[in-house]
């Protein structure tokens, strides 16, 4: 093992049993390398705290602040980064929510912190132009082909079917309604786009969503309604039109394709 990774390895070493300070360093001051070095760990630290608590701010919210940089370090312990990309770290935190005991009692923090991470992953996806009103009329005008296509949607766009009231919880602290009327346990699903810089929240029903999921998982539009029609559970019938309507109102439709060449943040149903 380099030197260089050894220093990494004992950087990321955040275990209450963690690796002594790399051999071989040096201060300036003649002062002790090893209390410099766990000065410097304890620094990187708070800065993944620090950058968890930006990208999850409702969930933190939630529980507090002492609660949430105290779950956060736990996280930090467990799964230290392994990217330069400070901004995607936290893809596993809603997972390790989901199992972490002291929040058992708030069994829809993990779905919160799943829908704040798909507005991170929306908020950098990649640019790309969206179809006008009259290229997406014109396309939707020839039918010969139109149910064997794939509909291409923006690379923000992406889905969360949940248990609980992700939409109305994280809406609640963006001053969208009163979360003391809010039952956390009526399942919603939330579509989440970019346009421009800003990331929508959109609150859409079960069926419209099993849909946006299935065309952003290639699909073809007919085969995506068949499976928004069939498949359980059902709490509202399937409306293509109305369907089609919510991914106009969101310019989120970029290309009518024979195949799909696109990969996004993606859908998940919980």
């Amino acid at each position: 093992m380099s030197g260089q990774q050894a220093f990494v390895d004992a950087l990321l070493d955040f275990g209450p049993a963690n690796q002594a300070c790399p051999s071989g360093l040096a201060t300036w001051n003649h002062s002790d390398p090893a209390r410099r070095f766990a000065v410097y760990r304890n620094n990187v630290m708070i800065s993944l705290i620090d950058a968890l608590a930006d990208g999850f701010p409702v969930t933190q919210e939630l529980v507090g602040e002492a609660f949430f940089r105290g779950m956060a370090r736990q996280f930090a312990i467990a799964h230290p980064p392994r990217s330069r990309i400070l901004a995607y770290y936290g893809r596993d935190f809603p997972s390790f929510i989901e199992t972490f005991l002291p929040a058992a009692s708030l069994p829809y923090l993990a779905d919160v912190a799943r829908l704040e991470m798909l507005r991170v992953l929306a908020y950098h996806a990649a640019d790309r132009e969206t179809l006008t009103r009259d290229e997406i009329g014109a396309a939707l005008a020839d039918d010969s082909e139109l149910t064997r296509r794939c509909l291409v949607l923006h690379p923000s766009v992406a889905v969360l079917q949940s248990n609980f009231a992700v939409v109305s919880l994280w809406g609640a602290h963006q001053g969208l309604g009163d979360i003391a009327a809010v039952d956390p346990t009526a399942p919603q699903t939330a579509l989440v786009v970019r346009i421009g810089l800003d990331v929508n929240v959109v609150g859409i029903d079960a069926a419209t969503g099993r849909f946006i999921g299935r065309l952003i998982q290639g699909a073809t539009l007919a085969d995506a309604a068949i499976y928004a029609s069939t498949a359980e559970p059902r709490a509202t019938e399937f409306d293509l039109v109305a369907s089609l309507g919510v991914l106009l109102r969101w310019k989120t439709i970029c290309e009518f394709s024979a195949f799909s060449e696109f990969s996004a943040p993606g859908t998940s149903e919980r």
